[in-house]
């Protein structure tokens, strides 16, 4: 059995070194405050046991667990990312431990009426009787990814401290960067030398993913001319006014909050401007590979449509793929879905197999050469001060990723 409280003391002792990534930095990683946990995890993985333990100029860290079966068996990797998102604060993080969780709102923070409630977030449900480890209300957790990180230190630990269960050579791997689209772009897939891997950073206990968005960020840059308001007419054009022409010209229902399941999305991120010069950022997003194409087109085409009610080109546009659906590059492979689903279904654990809203290195390392389904790491609410872990989940992922490595030792005899 994983020991409980081993989990919440790892797991806290990440979650509390702020790790926020910075997409406006061009560094690798994006932050220096990353390093802080880097190089505390690669002396942690000496400390455990682990083998051929490295980090790299970039803060990529690999380690090995050699195998102790004699017969040949695929080298697995297990992947997952200790930078938090720069959407919300990750400074000063206080984690509250909630042992017994009795089904009722949860009070994050009583000066400032922050509640945790079922109501709303009807997940917290599944877990009653559960110990649940939340925000204090003014900051993320990081269980995303500092819950997958905990999983895969545990579960090294309990293999090494319990050699009699078979397993083949194993491949760790930890990144930074991932919450801002690069994790995967300078990971050495060669020199990590896995036949497939798994990143644990999914959600609820039982989710297990192939599949993921086709991703693309678009600029878009409006021209004005500003003009003394006194003495304006006919002359001064303002950009936030055509922005408004273009944002409300998107279809208004396929945004992130209207959509679910393979459901693709426009979402306007970040709105920046004055008369003379507004800009726009979007990421676009669909599982559907037409549809994605096409979701770009009509960004594109709504531009040249607007510019042409214009005397002159008023908006200018730039349109960068983030990442493709993995998919087509899991699909062929399917057994090592299916081993994963295997090693669930022995554990008593449900799988929840569906398409992820979003993307994991795995994505990115899928296109690599480096195939690599997402399974569950157990937090929910992620990005937020609503952002909590059950340690129960902590706990049946860390089996899940023991029980991977049993079994590709057993199939392969």
């Amino acid at each position: 059995m994983i020991s409980k409280k081993n989990i919440i003391d790892r797991f806290i002792s990440y979650v509390t070194i702020d790790t926020q990534s910075d997409p406006d930095s061009n560094k690798t990683p994006s932050t220096e405050k990353q390093w802080d946990l880097a190089n505390r995890l690669a002396v942690e993985l000496k400390k455990i046991g682990m083998e051929e333990v490295e980090i790299d100029e970039n803060a990529y860290i690999m380690a090995t667990l050699p195998s102790n079966v004699a017969h040949k068996v695929p080298v697995v990797g297990f992947i997952s990312h200790f930078d938090t998102s720069p959407d919300f604060t990750g400074t000063n993080v206080k984690p509250q431990i909630i042992e017994d969780y009795d089904g009722n709102d949860i009070i994050l923070n009583k000066e400032q009426d922050i509640i945790l409630s079922p109501e709303y977030f009807e997940d917290l449900l599944q877990y009653k009787g559960q110990t649940l480890i939340t925000t204090d209300g003014t900051t993320l957790l990081g269980a995303d990814d500092k819950a997958g990180i905990t999983e895969i230190v545990s579960a090294m630990e309990y293999l090494i401290n319990n050699p009699q269960i078979p397993h083949g050579k194993i491949r760790v791997g930890f990144t930074p960067d991932e919450e801002i689209g690069r994790g995967a772009h300078k990971f050495d897939v060669k020199k990590f030398g896995a036949e497939w891997a798994y990143t644990m950073d999914g959600s609820q206990i039982g989710e297990l993913e192939y599949e993921n968005f086709n991703a693309a960020e678009a600029v878009i840059k409006i021209k004005g001319k500003i003009v003394h308001p006194g003495y304006a007419k006919d002359k001064m054009i303002n950009s936030m006014y055509i922005a408004q022409d273009f944002i409300n010209s998107l279809p208004r229902l396929e945004t992130p909050e209207h959509t679910e399941d393979r459901q693709g999305f426009f979402h306007l991120t970040d709105i920046d401007g004055d008369v003379e010069e507004t800009t726009l950022k979007y990421i676009i997003r669909d599982h559907d590979k037409d549809h994605f194409e096409a979701r770009k087109e009509m960004i594109s085409n709504l531009a040249l449509e607007i510019n042409s009610q214009h005397e002159r080109e008023a908006i200018s546009i730039e349109i960068k793929d983030q990442y493709f659906n993995m998919r087509e590059k899991v699909e062929p492979i399917m057994h090592i879905v299916d081993l994963a689903e295997e090693a669930m279904k022995q554990l008593n654990i449900t799988p929840l197999i569906k398409p992820i809203r979003g993307g994991t290195d795995g994505s990115q390392l899928s296109f690599m050469g480096l195939p690599c389904p997402n399974i569950f790491a157990g937090g929910h609410n992620f990005h937020g001060r609503y952002e909590y872990v059950p340690v129960e989940s902590m706990q049946r992922a860390t089996e899940v990723i023991i029980k991977i490595a049993e079994l590709t030792s057993e199939k392969h005899k």
